[in-house]
């Protein structure tokens, strides 16, 4: 493998290691499908929850990754797009450092709307975020072989790239945290969670800083 493709398979790498760290967060509502096959007492109950969890983290990546396809097209302002990508996803990541609040809203949207739940959940935590300076550094491989063709095939070939990372990331943040909660719900029990409840928000605030300060590194030397 070339030096460009081994460069390649590390971001999608990212893309993944992100959906599963988004995956094992509590916070990101595998406890809620704990508790509908608790509820109903089926565990087709469990598994159906993840379906509503999944799609509505996934709308949460498209919704924030698309427009950045759309402004990677134009390809004079790529470097301002990805140095101010990366202000962006540090400044969030300070202010989910500074303001560890949960937004009062999430809470008035009931378990039941689980779709809707996890929307706003992914939106509010800043999920997207992280996979911006992924998902222009996949692009930035994925045209380099084309040589910056027409805007338009750029823009088909980035959503079609936007889509495909949001995909592969909501794929792997439902199996891992559907994983959790079939274990949590067929051997571990609610038990488990009270005892050993873990909140990965600090964690993933300085993670976004982290990501952020690095991307912006590589934009400012690009």
């Amino acid at each position: 493998m070339s030096a460009a493709d081994w460069t390649l398979a590390w971001l999608w790498l990212a893309v993944i290691a992100s959906g599963l760290y988004h995956g094992i967060n509590p916070g990101m509502g595998w406890p809620l499908a704990v508790s509908a096959g608790l509820m109903q007492r089926s565990s087709r109950a469990l598994v159906a929850a993840l379906g509503p969890l999944a799609i509505g983290h996934l709308l949460a990546m498209l919704l924030v990754i698309l427009p950045f396809a759309l402004l990677v097209a134009l390809v004079d302002w790529q470097r301002p797009i990805r140095i101010s990508a990366s202000l962006l996803v540090i400044c969030f990541g300070l202010y989910r450092l500074i303001d560890r609040r949960h937004p009062k809203a999430l809470a008035r949207i009931p378990p039941t709307q689980l779709g809707l739940w996890s929307f706003a959940v992914a939106i509010a935590h800043g999920a997207a975020l992280m996979l911006v300076p992924i998902y222009l550094g996949l692009c930035r491989e994925a045209d380099a072989d084309t040589g910056h063709a027409a805007a338009r095939a750029l823009i088909d070939v980035n959503l079609t790239m936007a889509v495909l990372v949001s995909i592969v990331h909501a794929s792997a943040m439902i199996a891992a945290g559907g994983c959790l909660a079939w274990l949590v719900y067929r051997y571990l029990g609610l038990k488990f969670v009270s005892r050993s409840w873990f909140n990965l928000d600090t964690v993933w605030a300085a993670s976004l800083v982290l990501v952020g300060a690095v991307a912006l590194a590589f934009g400012l030397e690009a």
